[in-house]
């Protein structure tokens, strides 16, 4: 979810079927979609780690599989609260990882547009809730504005020279 910013239930419906490694990107099917479009979500290196990791290919249909019962799972509410709780994080929700993933995409340079269409939002206003920009990239933004201020400031002292 964090390297995606998929939907819970989108990753707990997630078929084989739907993965193509090579082209790197995870069809949603609009069956299992909130917006009831189908939805391609580029599977970055992080997310084909994790699927190269799973061992219910070739098994299963679905990629995410409870070993006790071999039935895809419908809830890892559980799982969750042990993983966050040895991960130091118990306030941490699931759908945390998804506004994450927003913002990771936002503040490595992705347009909202672009963050927009991976997410699966309809609404850009939606998205823009979703994606909150670090105090480094609002950093390098005002940076990037002042060196285009000191070097106008430099050829208008360069002109003055030449003058």
């Amino acid at each position: 979810m964090l390297a995606t910013g998929c939907r819970l239930n989108e990753a707990l419906t997630a078929c084989w079927s739907q993965i193509d490694q090579d082209k790197r990107v995870w069809r949603i099917p609009a069956s299992n979609s909130k917006s009831k479009r189908m939805r391609p979500v580029p599977l970055n290196e992080t997310a084909l780690g994790v699927i190269n990791q799973l061992t219910t290919e070739g098994t299963y249909e679905h990629l995410f599989i409870n070993k006790k019962t071999k039935k895809p799972y419908v809830n890892i509410a559980k799982v969750w609260a042990k993983l966050r709780l040895k991960a130091g994080l118990p306030h941490l929700r699931l759908h945390d990882l998804r506004h994450q993933a927003a913002s990771n995409l936002i503040n490595s340079g992705a347009t909202l547009f672009i963050v927009q269409a991976i997410l699966g939002h309809s609404d850009p206003s939606v998205t823009q809730r979703y994606s909150h920009l670090s105090i480094k990239t609002l950093n390098d933004a005002s940076d990037n504005a002042s060196a285009i201020i000191e070097n106008a400031k430099n050829v208008k002292s360069q002109e003055k020279v030449a003058a």
